[in-house]
């Protein structure tokens, strides 16, 4: 390294130190997971019984990436573990997120860093993250894995089909414990290994989803340049996430790379977090074809509750989606993917997912098929894919 770049990386760290210092971590997460007032729904107590006795279960959160505890309330953000619990969530899967692509020549200095460089040295995160995606991924489990054990038992790692059983049992009980599942979004974490797939399941990691906001080595991305199909790494890694009990999502994966994933696997997939074309249109959201391809091969949508998911910002948007999902693709492949924390803009919080349970009332659906949606389809999902 040459003394020009040692003296922009001192500068670098320098600049990074003092927005650490000032709050900036804060500043950003305020800026990109706003709670934007004024789209509340109204919950009758009808709707408040089904939800309080419904088994509530979330595929999609990166709420563990952000700079704040979250075994205590916040006063940012979306999503924490009381907030959880006054949702009545049973179940949250916690995504890790490990790449956001530069700005174009934003990076000629350093062109190994993302936009997510300058975050996660000002928040500070172990130096081994700084230029690891593997690395990033591992230090974002090893938070959960602390917030669970300074939870007190508030928050329980879900890893295995019996500690889904358990969970499930104690939430019939009464007891207000949340199960927590790790999912990676993006291969790229993998860093062109297929053995590190098996060091994230050492991990903890249950999900996984081949692909983010760019292009990678397993596949192209839904918002990537070259949007291609699978690599023979991303074949070879679905076939080892199938063996180990893996779920395997598309939610980011492009058309190619989708289709070519539903003629390689063998087990039913998700797609954790999204939307609809017929509803809102828009390059993440699935046309009626595609839902019913993957409604054929027994996979599971989430519908996501951020303005390009659902074209509003309101619970009733949210469950003007799932309505058309249950027409489409039949109650039984319908889930909530919120992607709280996501760097997106949403009326409610996951203190209010209530307001979901209301909204889907509203919409005509029976009670039958808003506890699936809810969460009996992902639990069912999990139970038939976890080891």
């Amino acid at each position: 390294m040459g003394r020009r770049r040692i003296l922009v990386g001192a500068g670098l760290a320098l600049g990074l130190a003092i927005t650490a210092r000032w709050g900036v971590p804060g500043w950003v997460e305020a800026q990109h997971c706003p709670v934007v007032a004024g789209h509340s729904v109204a919950v009758a107590p009808v709707a408040a019984r089904i939800h309080a006795d419904a088994f509530v279960a979330d595929l999609h959160a990166d709420s563990i990436f952000w700079d704040r505890d979250l075994v205590e309330r916040g006063r940012r953000g979306q999503a924490d573990l009381p907030r959880f619990s006054d949702g009545r969530v049973a179940l949250q899967v916690f995504s890790t997120v490990t790449h956001v692509p530069p700005d174009p020549g934003t990076w000629r200095i350093a062109p190994s860093m993302d936009r997510m460089t300058p975050l996660i040295v000002a928040s500070g995160w172990p130096p081994r993250t700084w230029r690891s995606r593997l690395e990033r991924a591992l230090f974002q489990a090893e938070r959960l894995h602390a917030t669970a054990a300074r939870s007190k038992g508030g928050l329980v790692l879900i890893r295995l089909a019996e500690e889904l059983d358990r969970l499930i049992e104690r939430r019939a009980r009464g007891d207000a414990v949340i199960g927590g599942l790790l999912a990676v979004e993006g291969l790229q974490a993998i860093e062109g290994r297929i053995e590190n797939v098996d060091r994230l399941f050492e991990a903890g990691f249950r999900m996984m989803g081949l692909t983010h906001l760019a292009d990678n080595e397993l596949a192209g991305s839904r918002s990537g340049a070259a949007r291609g199909g699978l690599s023979p790494l991303g074949r070879a890694a679905i076939e080892r996430m199938e063996r180990l009990g893996i779920v395997v999502d598309l939610a980011h994966a492009s058309d190619a790379a989708l289709s070519e994933a539903l003629e390689l696997a063998r087990r039913p997939f998700v797609i954790s977090h999204g939307g609809a074309q017929t509803i809102c249109p828009g390059p993440r959201n699935l046309s009626d074809a595609w839902i019913e391809r993957i409604a054929e091969r027994g996979g599971l949508i989430g519908v996501g509750f951020w303005e390009a998911a659902v074209c509003g910002l309101s619970a009733r948007d949210v469950a003007r989606t799932i309505a058309h999902l249950v027409r489409v693709a039949g109650p039984d492949h319908v889930a909530l993917g919120s992607d709280f924390d996501g760097g997106v803009r949403t009326g409610f919080d996951a203190a209010g997912m209530a307001q979901v349970t209301q909204a889907m009332l509203d919409q005509g659906l029976d009670e039958t098929t808003i506890r699936l949606v809810l969460g009996a389809n992902t639990a069912r999902f999990l139970r038939d894919t976890l080891p």
